[in-house]
C-alpha cells in the first residue's frame, strides 16, 4: 500500500509565495513521475505541473503557473515540491499530488491554497 501526503497549503495574500510538499510512503520500488493538479470550486481538476524521474527528464507546466511555480522531485525522499510565486487569486483550490509508483498512479488527499487580501 502507498500513501501520498501533502503538506504546505494555507492562506497567502496576493503577491505571495508557499512550498507544498508532497511525501509517498509505505512499498515503493519506483517512482517514474511526480505531478501536481489542482481543483477550484465549481471546476474540474486540472493539470498544474509535472517532473519525469529521470536524468534529462524537464519539468512540465501549465501554461497559467510557468514562470511563477517550479516543480522538484526529491527521489531519495520520495517527495516531491511545488515553490509558488506571485500567487494570484484564481490560484485558489485545492493542490492534489500525483506519483506513478510501481506502475500504478497515487493521488493524495489534497491541500488547500487560498490567495485573498
Amino acid at each position: 500500500q502507498v500513501q501520498l501526503v501533502e503538506s504546505g497549503g494555507g492562506l497567502v495574500k496576493p503577491g505571495g509565495s508557499l512550498r507544498l510538499s508532497c511525501a509517498a510512503s509505505g512499498s515503493i520500488f519506483k517512482i517514474n513521475t511526480m505531478a501536481w493538479y489542482r481543483q477550484a470550486p465549481g471546476k474540474e481538476r486540472e493539470f498544474v505541473a509535472r517532473v519525469t524521474i529521470t536524468p534529462f527528464g524537464r519539468p512540465l507546466y501549465a501554461d497559467s503557473v510557468k514562470d511563477r511555480f517550479t516543480i522538484s522531485g526529491d527521489n531519495a525522499k520520495n517527495t516531491v515540491y511545488l515553490q509558488m510565486n506571485s500567487l494570484k487569486p484564481e490560484d485558489t483550490a485545492v493542490y492534489y499530488c500525483n506519483m506513478l509508483i510501481n506502475g500504478d498512479f497515487t493521488w493524495g488527499q489534497g491541500t488547500q491554497v487560498t490567495v485573498s487580501s
